[in-house]
This record gives structure tokens, sequence and C-alpha cells, in this order.
């Protein structure tokens, strides 16, 4: 009888100090017995050869990794994970983004770390879209006025024309890129490698970023945080911007520099900015972002689907499973160096 390949799933409790920091969090990303059972029927002959370990926090986390083939988490103790883990093959990362393992020199040659690339497209994309739609109708502006009960006839134009740069162009800024282009808007993307991507006319490297930036009338970051991107969006560049332009961020807050970002909206030389992402989060109550004028702070909700996020990282768990019996590669699998 082949042994089964035996999954441990970390749920975290609600915590500021990790992920998720709120308790509504808690109950879109906790991977339950019955949701796990849903996706055991859903596929059959990989449930028959697994089973599962549904943990909380570390109460089981030790004695668990002694046998664990797979770790479904996001994040683990990451000291002597060797001798901790010693069959452990792959972790699964229930989030897009891997900057709080950083950097992944604690990582054993043997085992793969892969992420939730890709559950995030959909909602994603449609939020990026609406966060464009709403700086080029001056909604943040408009939402302030109703505050004060100011009637202020701020009249715009159509989006037909106009130039989206999204910065990162995985599933996420490709998907608000596809939008915004069927909508008749020029969109050009930046990314690491400059490939071309499905539906998006013009790709650029980053080397070409100063370039792009000039020609912008709104720019979506949607980059993942790495080395290479940290303070990607800085004052510098945010100079080259045109006036008048808007920023949308749904990746993460360290590839922006945020005190550059409210200086410019309150000297007016940016109409407005959609930011979903902050470090910390909760944002704490002090912040300046919270009164910026014309920015909008939206609580980092803009790409998880609150109704079905378990079951498509379920989906991603079980393709990878079933991988791992017929020895084929993993899917999602993440760059140790490149950190995504």
């Amino acid at each position: 009888v082949t042994e089964k390949l035996r999954v441990h799933v970390k749920n975290n409790h609600a915590s500021a100090e990790t992920f998720p920091p709120t308790i509504e969090g808690e109950g879109v990303f906790t991977i339950t017995a019955e949701k796990f059972q849903v996706a055991c029927e859903k596929y059959p002959q990989i449930a028959e050869q697994i089973e599962v370990f549904i943990d909380w926090d570390l109460d089981n986390f030790q004695r668990s990794m002694e046998t664990a083939d797979v770790l479904v988490t996001w994040d683990l103790p990451t000291a002597d994970l060797a001798t901790i883990a010693p069959k452990l093959r792959w972790i699964h990362i229930i989030g897009a983004g891997v900057e709080h393992l950083w950097p992944m020199t604690w990582l054993p040659q043997r085992i793969t770390v892969v992420n939730n690339r890709g559950t995030h497209a959909a909602k994603g994309g449609e939020f990026g879209l609406m966060a464009v739609l709403m700086l080029n109708n001056r909604l943040p502006a408009i939402i302030e006025n109703q505050k004060t009960a100011t009637w202020a006839s701020l009249f715009s134009s159509s989006v037909v024309g106009k130039t989206l740069v999204v910065i990162g162009v995985g599933h996420i800024g490709a998907a608000v890129g596809r939008h915004c282009q069927r909508l008749g808007m020029r969109v050009i993307g930046v990314s690491r490698h400059g490939r071309p991507v499905e539906g998006i006319e013009q790709v650029v490297t980053t080397v070409s970023l100063d370039e792009v930036l000039p020609d912008a009338d709104f720019i979506l970051m949607a980059v993942p945080l790495t080395v290479e991107t940290q303070n990607l969006l800085d004052r510098r560049r945010q100079a080259l911007m045109r006036s008048g332009a808007g920023v949308i961020n749904l990746g993460r807050s360290a590839t922006v520099d945020y005190p550059a970002l409210v200086d410019n909206l309150d000297s007016g030389h940016f109409c407005g900015a959609v930011i979903d992402v902050f470090d910390p989060e909760p944002l704490p109550e002090d912040s300046l972002l919270w009164r910026t004028p014309h920015l909008m702070v939206t609580p980092h909700i803009s790409a998880d689907d609150g109704d079905s996020y378990v079951e498509m990282t379920l989906d991603l768990v079980f393709t990878n499973l079933g991988r791992t019996l017929r020895g084929e590669p993993l899917q999602n699998v993440v760059n140790p160096e490149l950190g995504y």
C-alpha cells in the first residue's frame, strides 16, 4: 500500500502581528474541515491518496511537521526547518506575496515554495477598473464634497483615448489592463522582463519606466515587493508624471513613496489616489493617509474574493497534490532569489 501524502494546514487566528489582521479576514481565509472536505469531493481520486491535519497557529505545528509532506500556510517558523520537517516537499503560501518570508535563505534545497498566484485576477481586475473610473470621474473629490454639503460641478471626460500605465502585468495588473483597453484606453504594461501579455497592446521593461510615466493619465501599481520593486514609484518618478494624473496601488505599500504621494496630492499635482495596501495593516488611526485630500483608503480588500478565496486556494493545492502524485512539476513555483 502506497503511503498517503500528509498535508498540514496552518490557519491563523486574526492578529495585527500576522495574517489575517482582522476578524473579518479570518472568516475569509480560514481553511476549515468543511471546506477541505468539499475540495476532497471535487477531487476524489486525489483525496483517496492524502490525509490532512487542520491546525491553528502553532498549536500542533512541531509534532505534525515530523511527518508532513505538504504545508499550507501564510507563515511559519523558518528556523532549522530541515530538521523540524524532515519529509516536507513543498509549502503552499495562501497569498501571492511572500515578502514576509524574506530573505529565503532558510529554505532547504529539497523544499519548494508555491503561492496563490492567479486567485486574485477576477476580483482584482474588476477593482482596478473601478478605481480607474472613480479617479477619472473625480469620485474622491465628490465624496469629500458630500461630507461638507458642497455642491461643486466637477465635470470629467470619457476614459476613451486616455493612457493607463500598469506597473506589474501579472494576473491582477493584466486583468485591469484588459478591462481598460476594452473601454478604448491606451494601456502600457511595465514588467521586469517586458514579455508580451495577451490583451495588452504594449509592454516595456522597467528600464523604460521613466520614458512612459509622462504619458500616464493613470498609474496602477500591481507589483510584488522585491528588492527590485522597493520604492519603485519614488518621489523622482512621481515628479515625471503629468499634472492631474491618478495613482492606484493594489500591490504592496513599499513599492510607492507614500509621503511623496501625499505631497503630490496636497499640491494638486495628482488628481487623486486609490490605495489598498499599507504597512502596517490595519492602518494606524493617526496615519496622515486617512486625512489626505482626494486619497481613498481601502482596507486591503481589492483582490480577495470574500466568498470563494479558500475554494480557489484549495483548487491550487489539489492541483499540485495531483502533480506530486504523478511526479509532475509543481505550478506557481516561487523563485527564492527573486521573491515571487
